[in-house]
C-alpha cells in the first residue's frame, strides 16, 4: 500500500486529520484496533470552535441536524453557567452528540475522500528513519510493515505511537473518580441541570434517541482505590444522594467511572512522528473540552504535513506544530486541574469559594466571556513568528462577511487565503502554490479589524499575517517576507 502518511486511531481525532490529508490531496490511511465503532464512546460535547472547523470545510449541517444544542457551558460545574451567547461566532452554543455518531459522520467523509480505514489493524512498532518511518501493523492475517513519510499517533491515552517513538510524558496520578451513567429516565430534570453541594457534584445532558447522561463525583470518590465496575445500584444510590431522586433512571446503556490521571507529553514531533489528540494531552474530562481540542490537534498538523507533501512549504513548517499546539495542551491540563479542585471542594470553605467564584461569573460579564472563549477554544492564539506583527496575528480568524460570501466557506485545507481588501490590488495573481487571492470588503468588520488593508488565513483558520501599511509596494514587501516560512521561494 502506498500511503504518505499512516494515522493510528480511527477516533475523531484521527478520523478529521485523514479528512484533512485527503482534502489537501495527500494518501492516508488509518489504523484501528477496533473492528466497530464503540457505542459507549465517553465525549459527547462538540464546542463552537470545532462547529467552525467542520463548516471551513462545508460538512457542519449533518452534526447541527442531529445534535442538541446547548446554549452555555460550565466551569468546575459552578451555579453560574457560562453564557454562549455572547460568543463571537456563528454557533453559540455547545451540541451534544455521541461520540459513535461523530465517529460516524466523520469516517464517512474520510472514506468518501478516499482515505484508507483499516479496521481491525493494530500499530505494534516503528521505526523512523532520515526519510521514511516504518510502521509495524498488526493485521488479521498477520503481520505487516507500511513504509510512510510520516506517522501521527491519534491512538488514545494509552498511544503505542508514543511509547514506541520513545516520548515521555509526564503528569499527575489519578485521585479522584468520576462516574457516568447513559440512562433513560421517565422523569427528567431541565435542561442544563447541574447540582453541587456536600454530598456530591451531578450534572444532567440529553442525548438524542431519549436517554440522558448522568455525571458526577461524591465525597467517597476521593480516592486513589478502584472499586470495581459501576453499577446501576451504585449510580441510583450516588444520583440520589446529590439531588434526592434518581429522575425515574432505568435501561442503562453505559455505566463507566474514570480518574483524573493528567499528564502531556513533553514533545509533540520526534523525527518523522507526531501525536496528537488523547495520545498528547490526558485529563480529567470537565467541560467536555477534549475531544475538541484533539480536533484542533488535528486542524493544525494536517495542513502543515501537507503543506510540505506538496512541495511549497519547508520543514521547519512542521517544527511549528509543536511550538503552537504543546501549549494549548499545558492550558487544557492546568485548566482540568483547576476545575477537578472545584468539583471537589465539599468543604465548607471550598463551598465559600464556589460561592465566591460563582458570584464573580455572575457579576463581572468580562470573566464569563473570558472563560466561555477559553472553554470553547475560540481564545485560542499561536505566537507570531516575525517581531512586530499586528496584534491580530495567529489569533482566529472570525466569520468575516467579504461581499457576499462567510469567510469560512472560503477556506480550504489545500492553500492559504490572501484577503486582499485594499481595492487597488497590490498583490496581482498568486505567483505560489498553496496560495489563493480573494479581493472584497468586509462588511461590518470588528473594531479590531480596523486599519486592515490585507490579510493572509491559514487553512486551519488562523491568522498568519496582517498588512495595514498604506504603500501598496511596501504592503506587498511585507506580505512577501511574511510568507517565507510557509511559501518559500
Amino acid at each position: 500500500m502506498d500511503v504518505q502518511v499512516v494515522v493510528a486511531g480511527g477516533g475523531p481525532v484521527g478520523l478529521w486529520l485523514a479528512a484533512e490529508l485527503r482534502r489537501a490531496g495527500v494518501t492516508v490511511a488509518v489504523v484501528e484496533t477496533r473492528t466497530a465503532r464503540d457505542p459507549r464512546s465517553r465525549a459527547l460535547t462538540l464546542h463552537p470552535r470545532t462547529l467552525e472547523t467542520f463548516a471551513s470545510r462545508g460538512v457542519h449541517r449533518p452534526f447541527l441536524d442531529e445534535g442538541i444544542p446547548i446554549p452555555g457551558g460550565h466551569f468546575g460545574v459552578l451555579e453560574s453557567r457560562l453564557d454562549f451567547h455572547r460568543l463571537p461566532s456563528p454557533f453559540p452554543y455547545t451540541l451534544a452528540l455521541p461520540q459513535e455518531r461523530t465517529e460516524a459522520l466523520l469516517e464517512g467523509q474520510a472514506l468518501e475522500l478516499g482515505a484508507t480505514v483499516l479496521r481491525g489493524h493494530e500499530v505494534t512498532g516503528l521505526t523512523d528513519g532520515p526519510d521514511s518511518v516504518g510502521v509495524r501493523i498488526q493485521a488479521p492475517g498477520g503481520p505487516s510493515t507500511l513504509e510512510a513519510a510520516y506517522l501521527v499517533g491519534c491512538d488514545g491515552a494509552r498511544s503505542t505511537v508514543r511509547a514506541a517513538a520513545g516520548i515521555d510524558c509526564p503528569g499527575t496520578p489519578s485521585t479522584v473518580l468520576g462516574w457516568l451513567g447513559d440512562v433513560v429516565l421517565d422523569e427528567p430534570p431541565p435542561p442544563g441541570y447541574s447540582h453541587f453541594g456536600p454530598t456530591g457534584t451531578l450534572m444532567a445532558v440529553p442525548l438524542p434517541g431519549g436517554t440522558h447522561r448522568l455525571v458526577g463525583i461524591t465525597p467517597r470518590d476521593l480516592t486513589t482505590t478502584w472499586p470495581g465496575d459501576l453499577t446501576l445500584d451504585e449510580l441510583r444510590e450516588n444520583v440520589i444522594a446529590v439531588a434526592g431522586t434518581d429522575f425515574g433512571m432505568r435501561d442503562p446503556v453505559w455505566l463507566s467511572r474514570y480518574g483524573n490521571a493528567t499528564r502531556l507529553a513533553a514533545r509533540y514531533r520526534k523525527g518523522r512522528v507526531f501525536l496528537a489528540g488523547d495520545a498528547a494531552h490526558q485529563h480529567f474530562p470537565a467541560g467536555g473540552v477534549g475531544m475538541n481540542v484533539g480536533i484542533q490537534d488535528a486542524a493544525n498538523l494536517a495542513w502543515k504535513l501537507a503543506a510540505r507533501l506538496n512541495g511549497w512549504a519547508s520543514e521547519a513548517l512542521l517544527d511549528t506544530y509543536h511550538a503552537e499546539r504543546h501549549p494549548v495542551g499545558a492550558d487544557l491540563t492546568e485548566t482540568s486541574r483547576a476545575q477537578v479542585a472545584l468539583m471537589t471542594a465539599f468543604t465548607p470553605q471550598g463551598i465559600s469559594l464556589r460561592g465566591l467564584f460563582s458570584r464573580l461569573i455572575r457579576t463581572l460579564p468580562g470573566l464569563n466571556d473570558l472563560l466561555a472563549a477559553q472553554v470553547a477554544s475560540l481564545s485560542v492564539a499561536y505566537p507570531p513568528t516575525r517581531p512586530g506583527a499586528h496584534p491580530l496575528t495567529g489569533t482566529r480568524a472570525p466569520d468575516l462577511a467579504i461581499d457576499d460570501t462567510g469567510l469560512f466557506a472560503l477556506l480550504r485545507a489545500d492553500s492559504h487565503l490572501l484577503l486582499d481588501l485594499t481595492g487597488s490590488r497590490p498583490f496581482g495573481r498568486p505567483a505560489r502554490p498553496g496560495l489563493r487571492v480573494r479581493t472584497g470588503t468586509v462588511r461590518r468588520a470588528p473594531a479590531d479589524w480596523s486599519g486592515v488593508r490585507a490579510a493572509l488565513v491559514r487553512p486551519d483558520g488562523h491568522i498568519a499575517w496582517v498588512g495595514t501599511d498604506s504603500d501598496d509596494t511596501a504592503l506587498a514587501d511585507d506580505l512577501a517576507a511574511a510568507l517565507a516560512l510557509t511559501h518559500p521561494g
